[in-house]
């Protein structure tokens, strides 16, 4: 077995990756165990990733070409995070330089207008160089902020408003025909939701729906428009939206047999607390649904200080609570940010897991990077979570096994203090230590599984 970990004392990040040779003598431990069984599997994890926003893309545009490999291979490598997902706003959302649509011209209908230079201008030369270092095609979630503003009720992409009934139909169209041009253009969508945050009136891109509007919204316009424009390969995520309501609006929303069919699960956010039960409630009812989470990010409206520790726990704890209550896929917000958390045309700034200082030429990855690799790096696509049971809440676990039939369990050490465990796999017993104020994850070989 092999022990990845990340700890961070005085102001540094450290990483150690050693063996952990098999104590025999301790085969009938009983306390401090966290045991892994395998026998026991639950959803498939499908993968992770970030979010290519216009912000990401123009600080990206920004670097000079030896950083920009740097920052490439961080994310996109197999000896790197290893994304494979990613997430792109249809149309501009407050992480953009400022607001646009591909079509801005009231009334066009026809998309006479229809120009895809402005949406892609950042995000496309980022997307295109990730799938090259990838080496494969990345899997996108497409999400629109808010209709262009002539179809809406307030006549602005900004500060909530509805989508006008007589413009469900050309939204619909228009939402097909961004995907398509995309599509040309080497962006592979997997997944679309129909609205970001539908409950929230911001002062930036949004626009409201509710659970009705949105289900006739995807029932009799954008599900129909996905199938006669052969986008049918596209699975549509309903919400969007923080995990408190998401049970509720699943249930609003997925009404009958016809809405099971069009619906292929829910997105979620983290900005108003935990409520993984709710994601438990959610798989337990629709158990045939995808649960995606999309975006989650530090607001420094919220969160002062350049406190490092409680920003990568707060990844940890949200993949480790998200996956053991049936997550498949992870996707964080940014994928990089310039030295003030953005660009945004709201200043609504916020936290990356790379920062780059476009005056310094410095880029930073922060330690959320490090603790998000702990699940990225191991846990790969099509990995199964597994059961597991441990000695002390306090102690944060998941674990999963992998196509290849590796299994890997990430544990995070959130005391104060260093923690002595046993971690548990059939009838084989590891003693390891686990530093304070740190995250493992600890890898088993198909081999050590067999017992050889």
């Amino acid at each position: 077995m092999k022990q990845f970990t990340t700890l961070f004392r005085d102001g540094k990040k450290q990483s150690a990756v050693r063996e952990v040779l098999e104590d025999a003598a301790r085969s009938g431990q009983e306390n401090h165990l966290v045991n892994l069984y395998p026998q026991i599997t639950y959803q498939t994890v499908e993968g992770f990733g970030g979010a290519f926003t216009d912000a990401a893309g123009w600080v990206f545009s920004q670097m000079p070409e030896d950083t920009q490999k740097q920052f490439l291979d961080g994310y996109f490598s197999s000896e790197g995070l290893n994304y494979s997902f990613g997430r792109t706003s249809i149309d501009s959302c407050d992480f953009s330089c400022e607001m646009y649509a591909a079509d801005d011209t009231p009334g066009d209908a026809d998309f006479a207008h229809f120009d895809m230079e402005r949406p892609m201008r950042y995000v496309l030369p980022l997307l295109l160089k990730a799938q090259e270092t990838a080496g494969r095609p990345l899997q996108l979630m497409f999400t629109p902020w808010s209709p262009p503003a002539w179809m809406k009720t307030n006549g602005s992409r900004k500060h909530g408003g509805q989508l006008k009934k007589e413009c469900y139909s050309v939204w619909a169209e228009y939402i097909c025909r961004y995907l398509l041009e995309a599509e040309k253009a080497g962006m592979h969508a997997r997944f679309l939701s129909s609205q970001n945050e539908p409950k929230a009136s911001q002062t930036w891109d949004s626009c409201l729906f509710t659970a009705a509007e949105e289900g006739e919204f995807i029932r009799d316009h954008l599900y129909p428009a996905l199938q006669k424009n052969g986008l049918k390969h596209i699975g549509l995520l309903i919400w969007d939206h923080n995990k408190e309501r998401a049970f509720d609006r699943a249930c609003e929303t997925i009404r009958g047999a016809e809405m099971e069919k069009m619906v292929d699960g829910v997105a979620v956010h983290w900005y108003s607390g935990d409520h993984f039960e709710a994601l438990q409630m959610i798989h337990d009812r629709f158990p045939d649904k995808r649960l995606v989470f999309s975006e989650g990010c530090v607001e420094y409206s919220l969160y002062k200080g350049d406190n490092q520790l409680r920003n990568a726990r707060m990844y940890a704890h949200e993949m480790i609570g998200s996956l053991n209550h049936g997550l498949n896929v992870f996707l964080d917000w940014n994928l990089l940010l310039d030295e003030q958390g953005g660009p945004n045309h709201v200043g609504n700034y916020c936290d990356a897991p790379v920062m780059y200082d476009v005056k310094t030429g410095k880029m930073v990855r922060n330690l959320s990077f490090d603790y998000i690799g702990h699940f990225s790096r191991f846990i790969q696509p099509g990995a199964r979570r597994i059961g597991m049971s441990r000695y002390s809440g306090f102690l944060e676990v998941t674990a999963a096994q992998n196509p290849d039939g590796s299994i890997c369990a990430v544990v995070m050490n959130p005391d104060s203090k260093d923690l002595s465990l046993f971690l548990r796999l059939h009838d084989r017993v590891w003693p390891v230590m686990l530093a304070k104020d740190s995250i493992a994850t600890f890898v088993f070989s198909p081999d050590e599984i067999r017992g050889r």
